[in-house]
């Protein structure tokens, strides 16, 4: 299978050392899938325009849905068939079956979640023995840091998300605009 790999970051919110780290773990993974290409998107002014116009803990939940639509874009025109994600269910907030549910909301195509009944301990014995466990826990921050709420949703509904994104005017220019930036990297 080829893989056309999504890194979302949030510079300069997050630094370039938590992107070096996606880096590095896209040519550990080439061990697996030697045609996986990597991709860099700046998440940085739809957290901010998320930040100024919606309610805090919605934070996260709306991040994802723009995520998943960028995600679903960015197959489209690179002849993707499905989103592969990382979520396991329940492992933190944004990963209840009700988040899950909104966020995939959004899209058409196929997602596929090979992680999602496992727990953490199974997670980590894997990443054990494909060798990214050392480079996964090293201590650098994700956009899903980045403005992070005191208390974000756990049982978000589509109703509620989509009155707090009517309340971002340029959702589709945001989204353009992202994809248009996408830095490509060139794995080693």
């Amino acid at each position: 299978m080829s893989i056309t790999a999504l890194h979302f970051h949030s510079y300069p919110y997050t630094s370039e050392a938590a992107k070096q780290k996606a880096v590095d773990l896209a040519e550990l993974l080439k061990n697996y899938c030697p045609n996986i290409k990597l991709m860099c998107v700046s998440l940085t002014e739809i957290q901010e325009t998320i930040h100024k116009t919606c309610k805090p803990n919605y934070m996260i939940t709306l991040v994802r849905r723009f995520m998943m639509r960028i995600a679903e874009r960015v197959a489209g025109k690179n002849g993707c068939g499905c989103i592969i994600n990382g979520e396991s269910l329940g492992q933190v907030a944004s990963q209840t079956l009700e988040s899950i549910t909104v966020t995939n909301a959004v899209v058409n195509m196929p997602v596929f979640r090979p992680l999602i009944g496992m727990d953490k301990d199974e997670i980590i014995t894997i990443a054990q023995k494909i060798g990214t466990f050392n480079k996964s826990i090293e201590p650098f921050e994700d956009c899903c840091t980045v403005f992070l709420p005191d208390f974000p949703l756990i049982k978000p509904t589509v109703e509620k998300v989509e009155e707090q994104e009517s309340y971002i005017v340029d959702y589709n220019e945001l989204i353009e605009k992202a994809i248009s930036k996408i830095e490509y990297i060139d794995l080693r």
